[in-house]
């Protein structure tokens, strides 16, 4: 499977993210959902594949587009809080989406709005020289903190995740819809990782409306 991932707000707002947010985590849908862009001169054409939101589930907003011949139908929300608030990054997301067209369903990802850590040193030491001794672990803690392996936590459901930049995605595909039911029965998910730097990132999202928004997705996107 080919991977790379709100509140409430205005439609106006959310499209404009939705698209921005598609653009970057889904090649297949790249000349369909394109960054969203000022609105047309009169008399010119408006991109027909533009996402549209369709419904809104407590933080979960259901949008559908266009991907070449097929749709792609997707939900996505902002973490109600983060942790801690003095560290600075980027927005983050959570994302599931479905292009029936492809096969894909399901699909989980999350945008972080930083540059996630696998959960090693590796960073560490990867200026080291073919050939030349690597610092000892001691001092290369003391450089860059260990950093631990980012997850995603439902209840006392623990799905670990795989970084790819600033997304994170199920390291277990296969437990992508285990991750989804336990979110459909969840009251929050938190996702934790770290980032480069060694600084810890908690996102808590509200799974109030999920369950919902996943039907609508269904039903926006049914399988063939």
């Amino acid at each position: 499977m080919t991977r790379l991932v709100l509140s409430p707000l205005r439609a106006i707002g959310v499209v404009a993210v939705a698209v921005c947010v598609a653009s970057a985590l889904l090649p297949p849908a790249i000349a369909a959902t394109k960054a969203a862009k000022p609105a047309p001169k009169s008399g010119a054409k408006e991109e027909a594949s533009k996402p549209s939101l369709v419904a809104t589930f407590g933080d979960w907003n259901v949008f559908v587009g266009a991907v070449g011949k097929g749709r792609i139908c997707y939900t996505l929300a902002q973490p109600k809080s983060r942790e801690p608030a003095s560290l600075t990054r980027d927005p983050g997301y959570a994302f599931i989406s479905d292009r029936p067209s492809e096969g894909v369903r399901n699909e989980v990802s999350f945008i972080m709005g930083f540059d996630v850590s696998g959960g090693d040193t590796a960073e560490a030491n990867s200026d080291a020289k073919p050939g030349e001794k690597v610092a000892s672990k001691s001092s290369a803690k003391s450089k860059t903190p260990a950093a631990a392996a980012p997850v995603a936590l439902v209840d006392q459901a623990s799905f670990e995740m795989l970084p790819k930049g600033g997304n994170l995605w199920v390291k277990n595909a296969a437990k992508e819809s285990a991750l989804i039911t336990e979110m459909r029965k969840g009251v929050k998910l938190v996702i934790k990782a770290a980032s480069l730097r060694g600084h810890q990132s908690i996102d808590t999202y509200s799974l109030g409306g999920f369950a919902q928004a996943m039907e609508r997705l269904q039903k926006e996107c049914p399988g063939k």
